[in-house]
């Protein structure tokens, strides 16, 4: 399917032993190495302390910055790493925020997340500027000619998501960076569902700012995220939190660093940083070409293997979805549904009106129930996944 070895593949991964996992939209399966990793280090502290332990792998810690830059097309001195991908978007976004004023224009697309929102919102209270909302075009995606029209001198932010929570659409990112970039605009990428899943390079993609997960399509550890900030806006952006890490005390004041560390505090889980660390790698080993073929070519069978089935209707939308796959089927309650395949051993997600409001309310979306496979998961559990469907649909099983 994509030249990928599914029998190391399964091997690496404990977790498939358990059950078929479709909920890595929601937090993966982590690799064997990405394990080994964590918890060699709390091995590694129990011994030595935590102190101890990250003087022995200082150099593997700092490691782990050069590998999250070789992922996503950056430098090492762009990458800060954080507890969560909603923690690192926080950081640029309060940041830029120091300079908003009164009538500033924050444009954000329609499948923003929803956490992203509150942030804008209480922005937008305590500063006067207004938060408007970029047209979808009829397939969905952020309408590109909509968001060149929407451009005056007050536009202060443009944030998109790459791939939204709710569905397999994927943005016009680098069109919509392009535009940014023309007008000198800040962009502010969520690339949450993106980052592992497929190829990033930020060069072509012209975000200045993006925030990523590790707990997703990349399979580290929950609680860990990274903030890329791009080069030219490093120096323009002061946090809006500080420690003596970002910024060194220097006389009576401080001095911030002059890389994107300045967006973190001292204070960090060692071990799961190594455990983010190991499954970058681990993506980087397997290409992400080949993870973004065999993850497509198992949505489009789940995509297809549903459409047939009675009552059932796929509600992603674009013309290259992602590995989102989100399903309703009639007569069935979403969060039933979801219970029901886990009941026969299938772990699904549930896509609620939170994770995208305005798309949500834009298309009177209930509940969803999201599948999401990944480069261990077999032809066979498609298979499986759409014949518990198929018999829920039939009624030979309830939810």
């Amino acid at each position: 399917m994509s030249g990928l070895d599914l029998a190391r593949l399964r091997a690496d991964t404990p977790g498939t032993a358990h059950g078929i996992h479709l909920n890595n939209a929601g937090a993966s399966l982590m690799p064997r190495p990405v394990v080994e990793a964590v918890k060699a280090h709390l091995d590694l502290e129990a011994a030595w302390s935590g102190h101890g332990a990250a003087e022995r792998e200082a150099e593997r810690l700092a490691g782990v910055y050069a590998s999250v830059a070789r992922l996503i097309g950056a430098a090492p001195d762009e990458i800060a790493l954080a507890e969560s991908a909603t923690r690192a978007w926080q950081m640029a976004f309060y940041a830029l925020a120091r300079g908003f004023r009164p009538g500033d224009r924050l444009l954000v697309g329609r499948q923003e997340y929803g956490a992203n929102l509150i942030a804008l919102r209480q922005v937008a209270a305590a500063t006067g500027a207004v938060v408007e909302v970029i047209p979808a075009a009829p397939d969905g995606r952020i309408d590109v000619v909509a968001l060149a029209r929407m451009h005056d001198t007050r536009v202060r932010l443009i944030a998109a998501a790459a791939i939204p929570s709710n569905g397999g659409l994927v943005n016009p990112v680098a069109e919509i960076g392009a535009l940014a970039r023309a007008h000198g605009i800040p962009f502010l990428l969520d690339a949450c569902q993106m980052v592992g899943q497929r190829p990033v390079d930020v060069a072509a993609l012209g975000c200045d700012m993006l925030a990523a997960t590790g707990r997703k399509f990349l399979r580290g550890p929950r609680g860990t995220g990274f903030l890329y900030v791009r080069r030219a806006w490093l120096d323009r952006l002061e946090p809006l939190m500080l420690d003596h890490f970002g910024a060194p005390l220097d006389g009576d004041g401080y001095r911030l660093r002059d890389d994107a560390r300045r967006f973190e505090t001292y204070e960090y889980d060692h071990a799961a940083r190594l455990g983010l660390g190991a499954a970058v790698e681990y993506a980087l080993d397997l290409g992400l070409d080949r993870i973004a073929a065999r993850v497509g070519a198992l949505a489009t069978a789940l995509r297809q293997g549903i459409a047939a089935l009675p009552g059932a209707t796929v509600h992603d939308l674009g013309p290259d979805p992602a590995g989102l796959v989100t399903v309703t089927l009639a007569g069935h309650d979403s969060a039933a549904l979801r219970a029901a395949l886990a009941q026969a051993g299938i772990a699904a997600g549930l896509s609620l009106r939170a994770a995208a409001p305005l798309d949500a309310d834009a298309r009177g979306l209930p509940p969803l129930v999201r599948l999401s496979p990944h480069v261990f998961n077999s032809a066979d559990e498609i298979g499986r996944a759409l014949e518990i469907l198929a018999r829920l649909a039939q009624g030979k099983i309830q939810s």
